[in-house]
């Protein structure tokens, strides 16, 4: 399950997000993408249209000062040959985003 965590992103961050990226806006709040946890950093994805590997994150401790961080993709794949990729970045803690993903019912059985 994700973080339920939200932050608003200041106006200033969001300024400086779409000067270093190719994107024409950028959310005015994010959610944390890490898996759910109550301390510790949060981390929004804002754009994934920086240098070729990386993305923008908007990270937070509480109620404290958010900054803008550009941080390496996760470079994990579910296992098997169409596996999907982890949307976060390198050395993130607890689960890869498909670990979370709630598994698919068979219309078939």
């Amino acid at each position: 399950m994700r973080c339920a965590h939200w932050r608003r992103v200041p106006l200033d961050l969001a300024r400086e997000a779409c000067e270093k990226s190719a994107a024409l806006y950028v959310d005015t709040a994010v959610q944390c993408q890490l898996s759910s946890h109550d301390v510790g950093e949060h981390f929004g994805l804002l754009t994934d249209n920086g240098p070729w590997g990386t993305a923008l994150w908007l990270r937070w401790h509480g109620t404290g000062e958010a900054e803008l961080v550009v941080l390496p993709d996760c470079p994990v794949a579910a296992p098997g040959p169409d596996g999907d990729g982890c949307c976060l970045f390198a050395d993130h803690a607890k689960q890869h985003t498909w670990e979370d993903t709630p598994e698919e019912v068979s219309c078939t059985s």
